[in-house]
């Protein structure tokens, strides 16, 4: 196989000192070597995430946080608003259905934000303060939206309903100040703006939400964030149960990445490469399925010319160019090309995406100006980063 440009908004492309972070030998995950590893990501983290809260380590996905959300801090039977213009919104709000939680959709179509005077409106109608949480997905990577924590924190007022952050695809990529913002619950993952492979989740978790959980009766055990809690602030730190040593590997290298170039600096390089991708989308005569005014730093989702199959595309610039375009999800399956730029993701391979996306456009009979989209973006990428 072919070297492969991985274009989807996760997993993301690995920096080369983290692969070689990876290829260190195993030790005893209870050892004081790995512990010194793991305090120094716990403490990293505590950086990226903006908090003095405490960071609890997870082995599972992001969903696997998402999870550990729902059952650390929800009872069944607890009325949760859910913010929901997305999947990941979606897949949130299910979760916490499915261990009984009474969910509340306040929705917006895909590709917009929920409006800020209807989240209010449902706060306001819950006049005897009955919702427990509210979840908000602050990258929807399947739509390209932007969910913003802060104002939604803000329209919450003194209300005491938690607020649950779904960060796994935009810690370490756009600004999510938790302590500032109030944020009580946050969970991410490795595999995407840390610049790691899949493996651990971590959750920031509030003075406020530990409390609350002390009284939460849903069932845990692997999930336990209490015991992980334990864990977490011996000397050394650790896991409660068996780590993923080797991702820890990486995501211990891929901090000290983050704190070299600092962490503005990385979220402007992400608005640039967001910038970028979107001029040379348009520039070749797409659409995109996000306005800017709402978009998020993470993916840009292009909108398939009519009478053409995302899908296909999709698989042609795979099987043909090497390019790994990230599919349309749900009912955007077939209309929809997601092109992620967060983590690792270099303006050379999106700028090798973009004209890969407006060939396969051309090889289906679609026009496509793929040399003036990749000038946009080119012009764009040497303009002065807008804030």
């Amino acid at each position: 196989m072919g070297e492969i440009n991985l274009l989807i908004p996760g997993p993301t492309p690995l920096p080369p000192r983290v692969l070689q972070a990876m290829g260190r030998e195993m030790t005893n995950h209870r050892g004081p070597t790995f512990g010194r590893i793991m305090a120094e990501i716990l403490d990293g983290l505590k950086d990226v995430f903006r908090t003095r809260n405490d960071i609890i380590p997870l082995v599972c996905s992001g969903t696997g946080g998402l999870e550990a959300a729902v059952v650390n801090f929800l009872s069944p039977g607890d009325r949760v608003l859910s913010v929901n213009n997305g999947y990941f919104c979606e897949r949130f709000a299910e979760i916490a259905e499915r261990f009984g939680a009474r969910v509340d959709r306040v929705l917006a179509e895909w590709g917009r934000p929920v409006p800020l005077d209807a989240i209010a409106g449902r706060l306001r109608a819950d006049a005897g303060r009955d919702y427990r949480a509210v979840f908000v997905t602050q990258s929807e990577t399947s739509t390209g939206v932007h969910n913003d924590v802060k104002a939604i924190r803000s329209l919450l007022g003194d209300h005491p309903a938690l607020l649950m952050v779904d960060a796994v695809s935009s810690l370490g990529a756009i600004p999510l100040e938790t302590d500032a913002w109030g944020v009580d619950v946050a969970v991410t993952g490795s595999q995407k703006a840390l610049m790691s492979p899949p493996g651990m989740a971590f959750i920031s978790v509030s003075d406020r939400a530990w409390a609350v959980a002390e009284r939460a009766s849903t069932p845990r055990f692997y999930l336990d964030l209490q015991r992980g809690r334990v864990e977490a602030r011996r000397q050394p730190p650790g896991t409660a149960f068996t780590t993923a040593v080797t991702v820890a590997y990486a995501v211990h290298e891929a901090l000290r990445l983050i704190h070299e170039e600092g962490l503005d600096r990385v979220f402007e390089r992400h608005r640039q490469m967001a910038r970028m991708v979107r001029a040379g989308v348009r520039g070749m005569g797409l659409r995109t399925l996000t306005e800017d005014a709402w978009a998020v730093d993470t993916v840009t989702p292009a909108l398939a010319p009519d009478g053409v199959d995302a899908v296909t595309v999709g698989t042609q610039a795979r099987e043909r160019y090497g390019v790994l375009f990230g599919r349309g999800i749900g009912k955007l399956e077939h209309t929809v090309i997601r092109i992620g730029h967060l983590g690792y993701t270099q303006s050379a391979m999106l700028l090798a995406g973009l004209e890969t996306l407006g060939r396969t456009l051309n090889d289906l009979g679609a026009r496509a100006a793929t040399d003036a989209g990749l000038e946009a973006a080119r012009q764009t990428l040497r303009a002065p980063a807008k804030r």
